[in-house]
């Protein structure tokens, strides 16, 4: 099963080298990875890979960076949605997607929704195998500090000169 991106639809074709079809694996994209993880975390369902691609990690930003973001939100939504797409291309030209439903709350639930480590080991002992994928060059996701954070429970992938969609140069 595979979650998409806040505000997003139909964008796993970005990702059909990555994703695996088992029905024991979920795949996540940005916000669509916390609601992946979350999903591990409830379900009593066999799962054997989680794939948290360019996952949402906001915790190590201020709250004056998040209140910034929600304000832009507020002030134009349609305006807001598009910058932040064009963002996840960044620095290469973006691609067509599709636009879904979003809110505020969705919004806001992103920018705040924090990993927790014990949470992470919990998914780990259960036998469930963690895969991340970060592009050095995303220029949503604090990818340093994510690389950092999810190293100790996950196998973590750096893609040199990649972006938030996982994209390098080769798209431009």
């Amino acid at each position: 099963m595979y979650y998409n991106g806040f505000a997003l639809q139909n964008e796993a074709h970005f990702f059909d080298s990555i994703i695996n079809e088992s029905r024991y694996a979920l795949s996540g994209f940005s916000y669509g990875a916390v609601k992946a993880f979350q999903e591990v975390q409830s379900s009593p369902k066999r799962i054997d890979t989680l794939q948290l691609i360019s996952p949402a990690f906001f915790q190590s930003r201020d709250e004056k960076f998040k209140r910034l973001q929600l304000m832009g939100y507020r002030k134009s939504a349609a305006g807001y949605v598009n910058r932040f797409t064009e963002n996840c291309f960044a620095p290469y030209k973006a691609q067509k997607i599709e636009i879904a439903e979003h809110s505020y709350a969705g919004l806001e639930e992103l920018l705040h929704y924090e990993w927790q480590e014990d949470a992470l080991k919990a998914v780990t002992d259960r036998g469930v195998r963690i895969e991340v994928y970060l592009g050095s060059d995303d220029r949503i996701t604090d990818v340093e500090a994510a690389y950092a954070f999810f190293v100790p429970f996950a196998t973590v992938y750096l893609i040199k000169g990649a972006n938030h969609f996982l994209q390098g140069e080769e798209y431009e």
